[in-house]
């Protein structure tokens, strides 16, 4: 009889209530850019949790999920009770890699890894969202005494997203299209 067992411990846990006076954002009543105003405070309060394990030899797992509440809080401009530009309510990551640990494929290896990010507002008018996504990695690797070769696969599925904006609908910034990366280290 075969028994898997899945040894988790955490990895880290935060709970945070923070503020911020003063920040300086983008102002959105100018159509320069370089234009800046002060908001009077920004209070970000949530939680962050990682947990990993190993299911087996060689087998491994990392997860993560994090809920964050972010808004101006303090503001005589008209912001307090906007939320935050760019910064999504939930993110989370689920990502395992195996490493053969005997016979010809050992130090061999692969990792798959799953990344999710929530809508967010993509200014601090929060007059339009940037919507959320799925981007699915990959990696091959071989590690053998003191070195090491990769190769990475980010975007498998080349989802089109975007990563942030500076303020403005002009400035939404793309996310990276299927890409590949390699790499190589001795260690010494």
């Amino acid at each position: 009889m075969c028994i898997l067992a899945l040894f988790v411990a955490p990895q880290a846990l935060a709970l945070y209530d923070l503020r911020k006076q003063n920040v300086v954002v983008d102002d959105p009543n100018s159509s320069d850019p370089n234009d800046q105003i002060q908001t009077g405070e920004q209070t970000s309060r949530g939680i962050e949790f990682d947990i990993a394990g190993e299911i087996l030899p060689g087998w491994k797992v990392i997860g993560s999920y994090a809920y964050t509440d972010s808004f101006v809080s303090k503001d005589t401009s008209g912001f307090e009770g906007q939320r935050r530009d760019n910064v999504p309510k939930n993110t989370a990551s689920l990502w395992t890699t195996y490493a053969f640990q005997q016979g010809s494929l050992q130090g061999f290896g692969l990792g798959l890894g799953v990344y999710f990010v929530g809508d967010r507002f993509g200014d601090l008018d929060n007059s339009y969202i940037l919507p959320s996504y799925v981007r699915t990695d990959a990696a091959l690797f071989y590690q053998r005494d003191t070195w090491k070769a990769a190769i990475n696969l980010r975007n498998i599925f080349n989802t089109e997203y975007f990563l942030g904006s500076d303020g403005g609908r002009l400035q939404v910034q793309p996310g990276t299209p299927f890409s590949v990366s390699g790499t190589f280290s001795i260690e010494f």
